[in-house]
């Protein structure tokens, strides 16, 4: 979503995105806040310039905001790292909070189990290099 009007975003499938991948449909949806509205309510609307910073967030289905990513324009997002993210709170959603993921984590990885028990003891089931791989 961004402030830019629906031709705006055309323009920019037309002439950058179709260069850039290779679906003849843009593979994600693309939606204008002309008004700057969602913005405002996130708090990633700039009023100087009219158009709203990059803002990542990731919203739960109860509609609870569990990420949120601010970033100036000059620097783009990593989507494998969204998609990482999002693996993560559908995992500990899923497991009702019983299972919680460390740093670096990724499906397939050990997870941790929070409790009394795991305080002091997550070196034993996560080492350093496990958020590198």
């Amino acid at each position: 979503m961004s402030t830019d009007s629906m031709f705006v975003h055309k323009m920019w499938v037309d002439d950058e995105l179709s260069k850039m991948i290779t679906a003849k449909k843009v593979p994600f949806p693309m939606l204008s806040d002309g008004g700057g509205n969602v913005g405002k309510m996130y708090g990633i609307y700039d009023e100087a310039s009219g158009v709203d910073v990059r803002g990542r967030f990731l919203i739960d289905p109860d509609g609870n905001v569990q990420a949120y990513e601010v970033l100036t324009p000059p620097v783009g997002r990593n989507v494998n790292e969204t998609l990482r993210q999002i693996q993560a709170f559908q995992l500990v959603r899923e497991s009702k909070g019983t299972k919680a993921t460390p740093s670096g984590w990724r499906p397939g990885k050990p997870v941790l189990s929070p409790g009394p028990g795991l305080v002091g003891k997550v070196w034993e089931v996560w080492t350093v290099d496990k958020a590198f791989d």
